[in-house]
């Protein structure tokens, strides 16, 4: 009997073996255009909530290319799953301070955060189309592009390890991935929405979940 049948077997079942080793031994997924948390967490067989919590995304409706998403707790959640179990407790994560905000555009309040379904994660600010956006806070870019299609021409800043600014609607984009970029920094001009108006949509998130804008620019003069 030819033992060659046996050992391509033994071969393939090896090779198999190894595969998805490696498949669940991976730790982050870099995202794709085209990628959303429910298509990443249904590739990885992970529960959508667990990779929006483990990553902060807020709502998870901010991904983009690029991006790094971590595919298994961080230390500190699996630490805390281990506390529950009767060992010591976890740490908290530090708090982080927000930057100093600046409104990014001079222009009115068109839509405030949470008015509409548009705005359940930001505002809508009037602007003449070919306005200058200008950076809300001192950072860097993370992202630069249109992916998301309901952010139209789109850039995010991230301004430490918890806050982050967005800006969508943008007719034409100032900088790039990777810049560093000083308050009050030209980055953008003003676009106009799906309804023809010039716009800017502009959004701020602390650990991926959005907060209301307004709750953290400083005050308009009357």
């Amino acid at each position: 009997m030819s033992i060659r049948p046996v050992l391509l077997a033994t071969l393939l079942a090896t090779v198999s073996a190894c595969s998805n080793s490696l498949n669940w031994s991976r730790d982050y997924h870099t995202v794709r255009s085209g990628d959303s948390v429910f298509s990443i967490a249904q590739r990885y067989a992970i529960e959508p909530a667990d990779l929006i919590r483990w990553n902060r995304l807020g709502d998870g409706t901010l991904i983009y290319s690029g991006q790094r998403l971590r595919l298994k707790p961080p230390a500190r959640q699996a630490a805390g799953s281990a506390n529950r179990a009767g060992q010591r407790p976890a740490p908290h994560s530090p708090v982080v301070p927000p930057p100093a905000w600046r409104w990014p555009v001079n222009g009115p309040i068109l839509e405030r955060f949470g008015a509409t379904a548009a705005t359940r994660t930001g505002m809508r600010l009037g602007s003449p189309e070919g306005a200058t956006v200008r950076a809300a806070a001192e950072g860097q870019v993370v992202y630069a592009g249109d992916d998301l299609p309901h952010y139209g021409l789109l850039l995010i800043v991230k301004h430490n390890d918890s806050w982050l600014s967005a800006y969508g609607f943008n007719s034409r984009l100032l900088v790039r991935e990777g810049d560093a970029i000083a308050p009050g920094q030209a980055v953008a001009t003003t676009g106009r929405d799906s309804r023809g108006r010039g716009v800017l949509h502009f959004e701020i998130r602390r650990n991926g979940q959005p907060v209301d804008p307004l709750m953290q620019l400083p005050r308009l003069s009357n």
